[in-house]
């Protein structure tokens, strides 16, 4: 790239790898540096070290990821820039010489170096800024002689940008850049492999409108990302149309598995320009529903709500610095969710009894209809339900002409309602009409409404308790993965936030760490083994 008059982040990208040696380039280019895989991509082999005492350590971590990865463990060193945007070209090339770009995306919002958002084209990028990143990315694949599809990555910083990395194949996000540009990369692809020249030349293209990428993973925001494993026991995304596309290898019923990246689909939206994109987007996370995983549905409506992202102040720092508007403690769950979950059940126990009824030679029966007749009165019960530790119990009575009065905390509403397909309900709640999903799968509730998802359970009225007498700080495997290091030795006293255990799952790599100061007592697994979601991993002692 270098020699090819592609600019380049100041660093080190030579062939001795020695570790000392390592470090001495990373004192000349100047801390904080950025430790990557030579051939690693995805975020993986990567470590951010602000100091020379640090170095060492994420040296270690980062070549034993790269060589697991890539069968490569070799290393760069780079400056790091922390106040930075990622944003990436789109070329093609064929067999005859010519090369183009389809623009840029911006891929700046990400978390552990792995991307969330993508959107084309890039906000606030001016044509001369445009058409010099372009002619740098060009210039790029020609100076390795490269054919097909591919993409040229660049850190931005201030006026200045600089090539981080090519990627060498069509990218997840690559449907953004059809979006902007109505053309199918992979009938390009196609094209260019039969020998034939690129369909378009630069002058050629042009960009229309303006499209966002969400990447909808089975994940815990809220655990530090953390993979989350299990059956998709309902997924529902929003319809297709000439503005969605929905972009997935799964279905409902499927299973997310440790073994596999924990993506579940890719969230396209296009607009006329960048607001209406952004309202499409939230409208079309607001009718994704997820049952099964944990995933980052919730997540994302929040990232495209932020202040600071739809005013397009975007950085790969983003998520990092808007941490508290992210994840903000969890509301108390509103009346409306425990009188709907209270709902959706009283209307499921009728559909299941009109269902038995029909089946039946008595299906006319007055004693098969749950319609709440009494000869003296009306049916009155309540429903127990549970939002973690929080349970409330609904009052449900039967009206005379029909519908319901509901009960909670004191307070008496008139009720109706209808559970059509898919698990949509309708209600009527007091002088209000609302919709909401409510899916049910086992004893849980899942309660879709208003853009947000309420977890509740049916609570057994015999249970003594609800709760889990799991201790703070537990030190088992957070999910199913791989054993990859042990960080200390059996027998060894450490302090709080020690690490003790690498796991792998996913892609990503999870430190297990000290709860307090303590000795390590013995390892139940060693460097290699296949550990299950909710394994002891070892045998502590806390001092004292």
């Amino acid at each position: 790239m270098l020699q090819s008059g592609v600019p380049v982040v100041p660093g080190y990208h030579g062939e001795d790898q020695g570790p000392g040696h390592l470090v001495e380039e990373a004192e000349r280019i100047g801390f904080p540096v950025l430790i990557k895989a030579v051939a690693g991509g995805g975020g993986r082999g990567m470590r951010v070290v602000g100091r020379a005492d640090e170095f060492a350590a994420a040296l270690v971590g980062a070549r034993r990821e790269a060589a697991g990865a890539f069968g490569d463990d070799r290393m760069l060193i780079e400056k790091y820039l922390p106040h930075t945007r990622h944003i990436e070209f789109q070329i093609f090339a064929d067999n005859l010489g010519n090369t183009t770009h389809l623009f840029e995306r911006d891929c700046s919002i990400q978390r552990r170096h792995q991307k969330v958002l993508e959107e084309a084209p890039a906000p606030g990028l001016d044509a001369e800024r445009r058409r010099a990143m372009g002619k740098a990315a060009v210039a790029a694949a020609r100076a390795v002689g490269y054919v097909g599809a591919g993409t040229v990555e660049f850190i931005v910083e201030g006026g200045a940008f600089y090539f981080m990395e090519m990627n060498t194949r069509l990218q997840v996000e690559h449907p953004v850049t059809e979006m902007i540009t109505g053309l199918d990369l992979v009938e390009w692809q196609l094209r260019v492999a039969c020998g034939e020249p690129l369909p378009r030349r630069q002058d050629q293209l042009a960009i229309d409108g303006h499209a966002i990428e969400a990447r909808i993973y089975a994940e815990d925001p809220d655990k530090g990302f953390l993979p989350s494993t299990g059956r998709l026991t309902h997924l529902a995304p929003p319809a297709a149309s000439a503005h969605v596309r929905v972009d997935t290898g799964v279905e409902q019923g499927d299973e997310i598995t440790p073994h596999y990246d924990p993506m579940i689909a890719k969230l396209i939206v296009w607009g006329a320009d960048r607001r209406q994109a952004l309202a499409r987007m939230r409208q079309a996370l607001a009718q994704y529903r997820v049952v099964g995983v944990q995933n980052n549905v919730e997540f994302l409506a929040r990232l495209i709500a932020l202040p600071a992202f739809a005013e397009a102040d975007l950085d790969t720092g983003l998520i990092e610095r808007e941490h508290e508007a992210l994840f903000p403690q969890r509301e108390p769950v509103p009346a409306e969710v425990w009188l709907l979950a209270a709902l959706a059940e009283v209307e499921r126990e009728q559909r299941q009894a009109e269902r038995a009824a029909a089946g039946a030679s008595d299906r006319d029966s007055p004693w098969r209809r749950l319609d709440g007749w009494r000869l003296n009165g009306r049916a009155t019960r309540q429903l127990l339900l549970r939002a973690g530790e929080v349970q409330q119990a609904v009052g449900i009575e039967s009206q005379a002409g029909g519908g319901l009065v509901l009960t909670l905390g004191g307070q008496r509403v008139d009720a109706r309602a209808s559970l059509g397909p898919d698990s949509e309900l309708q209600a009527q709640l007091g002088e209000r009409r609302v919709r909401a999903a409510v899916v049910a799968a086992g004893e849980r509730r899942h309660v879709f409404f208003e853009g947000r998802s309420w977890p509740l359970a049916l609570a057994n009225p015999l249970q003594a308790g609800v709760g889990s007498n799991e201790a703070e700080g537990s030190l088992r495997a957070p999910m199913p993965g791989k054993v990859i290091a042990l960080a200390v030795a059996a027998g060894a006293l450490v302090d709080k936030g020690a690490a003790l255990l690498v796991m792998e799952a996913m892609k990503m790599e999870h430190t297990i760490a000290a709860p307090c100061r303590g000795r390590v007592k013995s390892f139940h697994f060693e460097p290699g083994d296949q550990v299950g979601d909710g394994a002891d991993l070892l045998a502590f002692e806390p001092e004292g």
